[in-house]
């Protein structure tokens, strides 16, 4: 992404925070009505909906954990503080998406496709499948919106940005609305196809494509949430503008070596062989580095620590190694 954030890591976190908190109480009560709706109809549609909102309300609550715990401050035992720890709930929230939602759809599809099924009254299920869609899209209006500030601060498109961002809750909100938009469409479908011909096979087929669209929505998150475990550094425009701030610091001559890692959304850890000038003094490196930070930090307010590690350019020689052979 081409530029920073601005904003606060505490204001920011609260948003997020409210985001997940919206889409949990309105995938739990969606949840509730479906399988109602599924229990009066017998669609295996709507069951596999429920199972959805089911699994997606466990997923925004184990998102509202790593939001909670990865803001622990630092301390001694977990000197860089507990960013991480989000990405491992967020890892945890995608398994559940596909074992809560994506297994039971297929399987109750495949069911209904092999056994047969009877199509009761759609009516009701219609209803609740209209109001779902009402709240599910105020829950994604919410994330969106959300995205798209921040998306704003950074400089970026909002698809860029959802393709890049560190922050997993969000994302993971606005794909899992989005999805779930697309499964209550492909549910009505089933229902429609159902009423007009009789048969299940329609209702089977749109719980199976409920299933592998929540299987693709599991993968790409447990992926996004995977590269940022494993370690993930700012984007190559950023890790240049970094460099370009590091080489206009005073005294610095180049930089060697840059490491950076992405902790959280607004927690980046930048590491550098810095090559300072040889006539620079103890004191002046010292206030080099001290620059160097205040210069990074002021640019790019989610970098939070900065290391600099002073080191001799490839041409350099050591203090003494060419004197004469004795």
């Amino acid at each position: 992404m081409g530029g920073p954030p601005d904003a606060s890591g505490p204001s920011a976190s609260d948003e997020s925070t409210g985001t997940v908190l919206v889409a949990a109480a309105a995938n739990l009560g969606i949840a509730a009505a479906k399988a109602v709706g599924g229990a009066v109809s017998g669609s295996s549609a709507m069951l596999s909906e429920a199972a959805h909102s089911t699994a997606d309300t466990v997923t925004e609550l184990l998102l509202l954990t790593a939001l909670k715990r990865s803001g622990k401050p630092a301390d001694e035992d977990h000197p860089l503080g507990h960013g991480g720890e989000r990405y491992v709930w967020a890892l945890l929230a995608s398994v559940a998406t596909f074992v809560g939602g994506a297994v039971f759809a297929i399987h109750d599809g495949i069911h209904t496709l092999t056994h047969g099924e009877d199509p009761g009254d759609p009516l009701l299920s219609y209803a609740i499948l209209a109001l779902a869609f009402l709240l599910e899209g105020a829950s994604l209006l919410k994330g969106v919106r959300q995205a798209r500030g921040e998306a704003a601060r950074f400089g970026v498109s909002l698809h860029r940005y959802m393709a890049h961002t560190p922050d997993t809750a969000v994302k993971a909100v606005v794909m899992e609305d989005s999805a779930a938009l697309a499964g209550l469409l492909l549910a009505a479908g089933g229902l429609l196809g159902g009423q007009l011909t009789g048969s299940g096979v329609w209702d089977g087929a749109a719980s199976i494509c409920i299933g592998l669209l929540l299987v693709y929505v599991a993968w790409v998150l447990g992926r996004s949430n995977a590269r940022l475990l494993i370690g993930r550094p700012l984007p190559a425009p950023m890790r240049d503008a970094v460099r370009k701030e590091l080489r206009a610091v005073l005294n610095v001559v180049d930089v060697l070596e840059l490491v950076t890692l992405v902790q959280g959304p607004r927690e980046v850890l930048v590491a550098a062989k810095v090559d300072f000038r040889d006539v620079a003094t103890a004191g002046e490196i010292e206030w080099a580095c001290e620059d160097a930070e205040q210069r990074l930090r002021a640019r790019f307010p989610a970098i939070r620590r900065v290391f600099l590690d002073p080191t001799p350019g490839a041409c350099r020689k050591r203090p003494g190694a060419g004197g004469a052979e004795g």
